[in-house]
């Protein structure tokens, strides 16, 4: 990926030390791998069952899978770090003309949620694409708490989706969201 554009410090509550968002490297898949299982475990189990959730974390967050997001043309890979346990990550591309980016993962570990981790990832991935004019998502509807971190966060809902899951065999309702910038 690109350079992150330095390291953003934030600071967690309760006996979390500094945490850094930083561009993720070779040395942070396996970390990442079991950052993804752990919160698509918690977060989807109870909506799509374990043994759904297993089968796709298996084939989406292989450690093959994010490695070859490390190089990924015009993305950004990042993870929140306090140099004890990655909290979070982030992987976001930009379209050709850099004008849209799509936000393909952020998750937080649960242990980890409502301490700003995932308002700094989000801040780095958009001060990563400066050219960009609209970050756009999709997400699981049922998933409410990430839905109402998107819009805490100024996206807004643009309507039903069923790209994102189709291929994995699962039917959800996914909703696609976006945020748009301020022209200059």
């Amino acid at each position: 990926g690109q350079s992150a554009g330095g390291q953003r410090p934030g600071k967690g509550k309760a006996r979390v030390g500094v945490m850094f968002v930083r561009t993720a490297s070779e040395r942070d898949i396996p970390a990442i791998r079991a950052l993804l299982v752990e919160t698509w475990h918690h977060t989807y189990d109870p909506i799509y069952g374990v043994e759904k959730v297993t089968e796709i974390t298996n084939e989406w967050h292989s450690i093959a899978s994010l490695t070859a997001r490390l190089t990924a043309p015009r993305s950004e890979f990042l993870v929140a770090d306090d140099g004890e346990v990655l909290a979070g990550m982030a992987f976001a591309a930009a379209d050709e003309s850099g004008e849209t980016v799509t936000l393909r993962q952020l998750y937080v570990l649960p242990s980890m949620q409502g301490r700003g981790v995932g308002g700094m990832l989000l801040g780095e991935v958009e001060d990563s694409f400066p050219e960009a004019r609209r970050l756009v998502l999709e997400v699981e509807a049922a998933n409410e708490k990430a839905i109402r971190f998107y819009v805490s966060h100024g996206f807004v809902d643009t309507g039903l989706s069923d790209d994102l899951c189709r291929h994995a065999g699962v039917s959800e309702t996914v909703r696609r969201m976006e945020r748009r910038r301020a022209t200059p």
